[in-house]
């Protein structure tokens, strides 16, 4: 009975453990995250707009390469103004249905980032493995299925992990975590949460083995590729690309498998805690559009054009 009525009685709206900082510390937390949220929006944003304005980078490469910024645009804009929010004014609450619907669209964005990622890694794999067939195997209706595959299964694998842990009853109302995901979440209710570990664990391990495998094979045989071609300025262009997308994904698997751990060890700090989950949010999102406008040619020397012609024109 009495678990029942800590059912019935938890209230509607969560505590939020906080970030715990002075008044004058929020306050630069505050600025801070402000100028990176702005950094995020305009960096993806023009990243973005390059792209769509730019017919020469209506290419199947930059198509997918679309994705991202629009992924890291949903991952950052569900984390930000909530942060900004309890930075300004350390309420230290949020209903539980802003809460899921956070929760929800972050495992959105950290799955999508890694099927993106796998994405292009298999179209520059075919590019420079099979570049006589680049054009009819990356056609557009091919280019429209890869990328309905990556947000569908996305939605649909999400959307089970969170109907899993809707369907459990909640008694407890304090989240110690600095924004709302899957575990977070699990940590609040009363119930069995077994079919809850077992299909996230397997969804994470599932994920990362097919992601991680692909790759790992596409590089290698890129790399075969790269080391028998004679033409060294192909090589360089073809390892100077795939060098960007590395970078990227090992910055946001690192960032995540530090998350993941985070979680599992009971005596780390809580502001260490804290630091690493908001850092595994923030930084792809800055780094992504800076990595792949500077280092990607064509998108610089566009981007540059385009920045030059609207702004100094003014």
């Amino acid at each position: 009975m009495s678990s029942a009525g800590n059912v019935y009685n938890v209230s509607f709206d969560l505590s939020l453990q906080g970030f715990d900082l002075s008044p004058e510390k929020a306050i630069v937390a505050f600025v801070f995250a402000a100028l990176n949220y702005i950094i995020i929006l305009f960096c993806n944003s023009f990243l973005l707009f390059t792209i769509i304005t730019n017919k020469g980078l209506h290419e199947p490469m930059y198509i997918l390469l679309l994705n991202l910024p629009i992924n890291d645009l949903i991952g950052s804009t569900c984390l930000f103004p909530h942060i900004m929010r309890e930075l300004l004014f350390d309420t230290r609450t949020m209903s539980f249905s802003i809460c899921i619907t956070q929760a929800f669209f972050i495992h959105v964005y950290a799955l999508s980032a890694v099927f993106i990622l796998t994405a292009m890694a298999y179209d520059r794999y075919v590019a420079i493995c099979q570049p006589m067939r680049y054009t009819t195997i990356m056609n557009n209706v091919h280019l429209m299925k890869i990328i309905l595959l990556v947000w569908l299964s996305n939605l649909t694998l999400i959307a089970v992990l969170f109907i899993l842990l809707l369907r459990l009853p909640r008694c407890r109302s304090y989240l110690t975590h600095p924004y709302c995901d899957n575990p977070s979440l699990l940590q609040l209710v009363c119930g069995d949460t077994t079919i809850n570990n077992i299909y996230g664990l397997l969804l994470t391990a599932v994920c990362q083995v097919i992601s991680v495998g692909l790759i790992l094979y596409t590089y290698l045989q890129i790399l075969i590729a790269c080391f028998r071609n004679k033409s060294s300025d192909t090589r360089s262009k073809a390892l100077q690309t795939c060098g960007t997308h590395l970078v990227v994904f090992i910055l946001f698997e690192c960032l995540g498998l530090f998350t993941i751990i985070s979680y599992r060890i009971k005596d780390i700090s809580p502001h260490l805690r804290k630091f690493i989950a908001v850092a595994a949010m923030i930084l792809p999102p800055t780094m992504n559009p800076v990595i792949y406008g500077m280092r990607t040619k064509e998108i610089r020397v566009k981007g540059t054009t385009f920045f030059k012609k609207k702004v100094f024109a003014l």
